[in-house]
């Protein structure tokens, strides 16, 4: 039997994300040979792939892919379940092969999405390769979601290395370096003050009406608001109201590269489009903020090594 050294694990480990000890055990069990050592990691893991699946995956990495012309993107975001792992090179590779899946998808939903064939491992589907990548990475991972795109520019964002993606659609008839600039930067804005809608038509009827009785049962619980003549309270329900469409949506916002700190972001974008003699509207977004409504568990790392070095 060959002797294992401490670079060979190292190597694998590297290679496929494993476990230290995982990798020793695929090496000696293959004589050191370190494709057989791969293949044991994924033939062993597969079987274990369902046992993983009860863990909770909160953290991982949102991408996003943009064709070449800029008319056409995707966004996905994969969850592994930690952040050492989201870090992983064989871990980031595999995201991007899903994201380049899901620009070219015809999948309505995820779980349509994970039973088609995948485009990056020939016979397998994507749940199938998610699977394999499972076995080699040794944690749970799971691509919880994606997005596609479509408009006559695309601007994507990525913040903090995949933790916030943004995809911004922009109607235009003239595409040049200021209005892809201006596109990068209201998606910054959208992954920075995380709007609910893109402009006021999105907002609905009945939104406007359950806020304006909060407000209005606000105003009657407080004794100096209660006793003001209902015309004033009218018009402080609607003046609290416009307040807040111009935090939730995006073109009311202030520019957050404004520099008199209070141009909006619809001003920004008309400013730039006279500039470039273009007509052009932003029509859309998506923002994903990786694992936002997951509930994350609580580890004690210290103690779980403890218990594996026994």
């Amino acid at each position: 039997m060959a002797k294992i050294s401490a670079k060979q694990v190292k190597e694998l480990r590297e290679m496929t994300g494993a476990g230290m000890m995982d990798c020793k055990k695929a090496l000696t069990n293959t004589d050191g040979d370190m494709d057989a050592a791969v293949e044991y990691l994924r033939e062993n893991g597969l079987a274990k792939a369902a046992k993983k699946a009860s863990r909770i995956a909160a953290e991982g990495i949102v991408k996003t892919v943009v064709s070449e012309d800029g008319t056409k993107a995707a966004m996905v975001e994969v969850n592994s379940e930690t952040d050492f792992v989201a870090k992983n090179e064989t871990f980031q590779a595999y995201v991007t092969e899903v994201a380049e899946q899901a620009l070219t998808t015809e999948a309505a939903d995820i779980d349509a999405f994970l039973a088609e064939a995948s485009a990056a491992e020939e016979g397998k589907t994507v749940a199938e390769a998610l699977a394999g990548k499972i076995a080699i990475i040794g944690e749970n991972l799971k691509i919880r979601r994606f997005a596609q795109a479509e408009a006559d520019y695309i601007a994507s964002y990525i913040h903090m290395g995949g933790k916030i993606g943004v995809l911004v659609k922009v109607a235009t008839d003239v595409v040049n370096d200021d209005i892809k600039e201006m596109a990068k930067n209201v998606a910054m804005q959208v992954a920075a003050l995380n709007p609910k809608y893109c402009d006021r038509s999105e907002v609905s009827a009945e939104y406007i009406a359950n806020e304006e009785a909060v407000l209005k049962a606000q105003i009657e619980n407080d004794p100096k608001e209660a006793s003001k003549p209902e015309k004033v309270k009218i018009g402080m329900i609607k003046g609290r109201i416009n307040k807040q469409l111009k935090e939730i949506c995006l073109m009311d916002q202030i520019y957050v590269k404004a520099e008199d700190g209070k141009q909006p972001v619809n001003k920004y974008v008309a400013e730039v489009a006279k500039a470039a003699g273009a007509k052009v509207a932003i029509t859309g977004f998506v923002r994903y903020e990786c694992g936002e409504g997951i509930e994350k568990k609580q580890e004690d790392f210290a103690a779980e090594v403890a218990a594996q070095m026994k």
